[in-house]
């Protein structure tokens, strides 16, 4: 049995790079989420903090994530992201979901 893996990202834009980064993160769902192995690859905006944006990803297992994470798409991100944005990532494990 595989275990899903969870990765919630927490990511603010810097000053005066919120459209960049909203275009960064839109430029990262169809390709993530045609990914084999994604189960789900959300991007959210807070209401309070619309420069605030959270990007809600499930993925089947370890080696989706890793397959994720060795991408073009995704590699292309890493090489923007700290310019446009604070981040805080957070991988988590299954416990009581359903």
């Amino acid at each position: 049995m595989t275990t899903p893996i969870k990765i919630v990202a927490i990511l603010t834009a810097r000053s005066g790079k919120a459209e960049a980064l909203r275009d960064l993160l839109d430029s990262m769902l169809a390709p993530s989420r045609a990914e084999p192995g994604n189960l789900r690859y959300d991007l959210w905006t807070d209401e309070a903090e619309p420069e605030r944006f959270v990007l809600d990803e499930l993925y089947e297992n370890a080696e989706a994530v890793a397959a994720h994470r060795a991408s073009s798409h995704f590699q292309t991100y890493l090489a923007a992201i700290n310019d446009l944005a604070e981040r805080s990532a957070f991988t988590l494990r299954p416990l009581g979901v359903a």
